[in-house]
């Protein structure tokens, strides 16, 4: 099923002379399951299309659907966009961005309080998401008693905690070693599989390109044809 689709994104930083194309004329669909790779260099447009597809930054012009419903329209928000960010899309990022004082537990929970979601029925889904990110064991440590590793995971289990339909990825094994890093990876996929969440991930890391399902390469704001796909990648 059709996770998101947007048709013809295009975003220009400047005017005149100074104007950089970030985006121009770029479309993509991502389905629930699915785990699709931004490629290319610094510069090539990636994370200004994650942040138009998280509905962070508009682009100028086009149009996008989460779960079959526009949001956007020729660069223009329909319906309340907050909302939609805060509930239906999860965000993770190349660092965990855990609040220190904070537990593993009170991490994940201040997802669903920000939504005024509280109550017994928030710690049995924060402590089951823990559970189920192997982190059973250390949902009451701070970030600074836990490993890089163990900290991406609850930044994972932060952006699952309000079930949303897509996880946007930016550079998330960035500051793992190579081990850690495919972990990592290889958690976003079961949670695409097991959770039917469509996951879209910037990334760098060439090492762990056979876990994903599409690979869409970019260039000077454009998808360009990929130097590798995912079927080769394995």
């Amino acid at each position: 099923m059709e996770t998101i689709r947007a048709v013809s994104l295009t975003k220009t930083y400047g005017q005149g002379e100074l104007a950089v194309t970030a985006l121009s004329d770029v479309s993509i669909t991502v389905d629930s399951g699915e785990v699709a790779a931004l490629l290319g260099p610094s510069g090539s447009g990636k994370s200004t299309l994650l942040t138009a597809l998280g509905l962070i930054s508009l682009p100028d012009s086009g149009s996008l659907w989460l779960e079959g419903r526009q949001v956007l329209r020729d660069g223009r928000p329909v319906g309340d966009l907050a909302k939609v960010r805060r509930e239906r899309i999860g965000f993770v990022f190349q660092k965990s961005n855990l609040i220190p004082f904070l537990t593993a537990r009170e991490n994940v929970s201040l997802a669903l309080e920000i939504n005024d979601r509280k109550g017994r029925e928030v710690q049995a889904r924060v402590e089951a998401l823990l559970r189920y990110l192997d982190l059973g064991e250390r949902m009451d440590h701070t970030p600074d008693e836990l490993s890089g590793g163990q900290q991406q995971r609850v930044a994972i289990a932060r952006a699952l905690a309000t079930s949303p339909a897509m996880i946007l990825a930016d550079e998330p094994t960035a500051a793992l070693d190579s081990v850690r890093g495919r972990n990592v990876m290889e958690l976003l996929r079961r949670v695409a599989r097991e959770q039917r969440t469509a996951v879209v991930v910037v990334t760098h890391d060439h090492r762990t390109l056979d876990v994903f399902d599409t690979i869409h390469e970019m260039a000077d704001g454009r998808f360009v044809e990929p130097s590798v796909d995912a079927a080769s990648a394995s």
